[in-house]
């Protein structure tokens, strides 16, 4: 006869859950450091020893020589603040129209029918290939930027919406048809919380690509922000400033993904999907 399982133990499906190990957090933190540190090494034993160039891949103890000096001499935090304002004013206009458009999109079939072929067409052009029109037209200033990283934000925010509304249970559909729901209503009290989890992927997406659109907009023409930083560090062979810009941008990524991804935990409790 089986033990009868305590009612901790068990989640909103009724399925047995397993209580976390105590220090659990921190032995995730350091499996997910072990091959960051094993490379970091190794590059700076490979430096130290001259078998490569510190001249073409510095080393990280010259990274993080520059960063104090950046960072004492005001240089990083002004690029780093000019950077951020740009990628997260992108990410809100062109996250903010994904959303809402995905919603309407999902929601009414004649919507679907005259809009979506127009916004999957256009979302197979290259951003790349539109930036210099994004030039012509808006100049070098902000304003162009902007628009360019509020383009690549849009649509993984718009297609992950627009699924997350077509996989709601029709069935939810008719009971808020019996319970008299308005269109509203049906938005924000049945569709979106079921879209939930497409809508934080998109999320995700949104913000990784905002990042990458951001360094595309400030290689192309800038006068300040991390992209420009990185630029500029290159017309003069600082490789060690390079590099900087580089963990820059791979950091402030990873630190906006987690962020997300403790949102998504939060909020997507009662899902019981398959951990690992």
């Amino acid at each position: 006869m089986m033990a009868p399982i305590r009612a901790k133990e068990l989640n909103r499906n009724g399925s047995k859950t397993l209580p976390r190990p105590a220090g659990g957090k921190w032995r995730l933190f350091v499996r997910g450091a072990v091959l960051p540190v094993f490379i970091v090494s190794v590059w700076q034993i490979l430096s130290s020893t001259g078998t490569i160039s510190t001249q073409l891949f510095s080393s990280p103890a010259l990274i993080l020589k520059q960063y104090w000096n950046l960072t004492l001499s005001g240089e990083l935090p002004h690029h780093l603040r000019i950077s951020l304002v740009r990628a997260l004013l992108g990410f809100l206009l062109g996250g903010s129209c994904g959303l809402l458009l995905g919603l309407f999109v999902g929601m009414f079939r004649k919507f679907e029918e005259t809009v979506n072929p127009t916004v999957q067409m256009l979302r197979t052009v290259p951003l790349l290939a539109i930036t210099p029109l994004f030039i012509l037209w808006f100049g070098f200033g902000e304003l162009s930027k902007v628009l360019l990283i509020s383009l690549g934000a849009f649509f993984p925010l718009y297609v992950n919406t627009f699924l997350g509304v077509r996989n709601v249970d029709a069935k939810l559909f008719d009971v808020a048809r019996v319970l008299e729901f308005s269109r509203f209503s049906q938005m924000t009290r049945l569709v979106l919380p079921a879209a939930l989890p497409n809508v934080l992927l998109g999320i995700r997406l949104s913000l990784t690509i905002a990042w990458l659109c951001l360094v595309t907009a400030e290689l192309l023409g800038a006068e300040a922000g991390v992209g420009f930083m990185i630029q500029d560090a290159r017309a003069f062979m600082q490789t060690d400033i390079v590099f900087v810009g580089i963990t820059i941008f791979a950091l402030v990524g990873k630190l906006s993904d987690s962020l997300v991804r403790f949102f998504e935990i939060r909020l997507l409790r009662w899902q019981d999907s398959y951990k690992g």
